[in-house]
């Protein structure tokens, strides 16, 4: 079998799995399995593949036809123009986390604000941390998470892009472990926000590969935005803001734990790039 059939019954195969954008997804596979180019790829099209070739690539495509993320099975994934590992301890980085991510230094250069001592919350990955350590190199990063197994990750994102002198990590659940001393210019979250009873209904490869800890935000999806809120308030300098990736559906919700807490100015819900709410953002008073 050439490589060019093995493609075309691979992307056949994704097809039949539910899996959209088949034929890409076949191509990505076969081109991590080989280590070569879209280009290398190319040039192998009319070569034979051999059984040892086909072998890892059939065990690639098996795990993917069970809507195995593709980015779990290559361990990696792109952000931001840069290149993060992930695997299953960590939510796959999405373009929504880069809109708050640009809003946050949008905002940021508007007020001409120069934050020293940043808290990413909910760090994940750590592309959140990461970026704002590139885009701020003034600045210190405390990275923080409740899972043992997401701060590993986060970490060694943070070694390959050798920003370890300026990030640091804690495992605590939310803001509990800080000293009521310890204060931030600038807290940015992406916090589980999905309702408990959507869960069912998301696409396989996040309902059945991505942790649960980092989707669900409880049965009102508020669970623990409302405590980043009340929590966030507390250890925000005077000045300092506070921005929180929300569900598109948590609006008023989110607007209203803000206005709650009376330590905020400057509350607003910004629309993404289509116009959903995405963006939570308030000012510490």
């Amino acid at each position: 079998m050439t490589f060019y059939s093995l493609l075309a019954t691979a992307a056949a195969a994704l097809a039949q799995a539910g899996v959209e954008d088949s034929h890409l997804e076949a191509e990505l596979l076969l081109r991590h399995c080989l280590s070569v180019s879209r280009s290398g790829l190319f040039l192998l099209h009319k070569h034979e593949v051999t059984p040892e070739q086909a072998r890892q690539f059939h065990e690639l495509l098996r795990r993917r036809c069970q809507r195995e993320p593709l980015q779990y099975i290559t361990g990696s994934c792109e952000f931001w123009s840069l290149t993060f590992l992930v695997n299953a301890a960590v939510l796959i980085p999405r373009p929504e986390t880069e809109f708050l991510l640009e809003h946050v230094l949008a905002v940021l250069a508007v007020e001409q604000c120069q934050p020293q001592q940043i808290l990413d919350l909910c760090t994940g990955s750590g592309v959140i941390a990461t970026v704002l350590a590139k885009e701020l190199p003034h600045a210190t990063v405390t990275a923080l998470d409740c899972s043992l197994a997401a701060l590993s990750v986060a970490r060694n994102n943070v070694l390959r892009h050798q920003l370890e002198s300026l990030i640091s990590f804690l495992c605590a659940d939310l803001l509990t472990a800080l000293r009521p001393e310890a204060q931030f210019d600038l807290i940015v979250s992406n916090p589980p926000y999905i309702k408990a009873n959507d869960i069912p209904t998301l696409e396989p490869e996040v309902r059945d590969w991505e942790p649960q800890l980092a989707l669900s935000g409880g049965t009102s999806g508020m669970e623990i935005i409302d405590l980043i809120c009340t929590q966030g308030a507390r250890h925000l300098r005077p000045g300092g803001w506070l921005f929180m990736e929300i569900g598109a559906d948590l609006e008023a919700d989110v607007k209203a734990a803000l206005l709650q807490t009376g330590a905020f100015e400057q509350i607003e819900i910004i629309p993404d790039w289509v116009g959903r709410p995405r963006v939570a953002q308030g000012k510490k008073r």
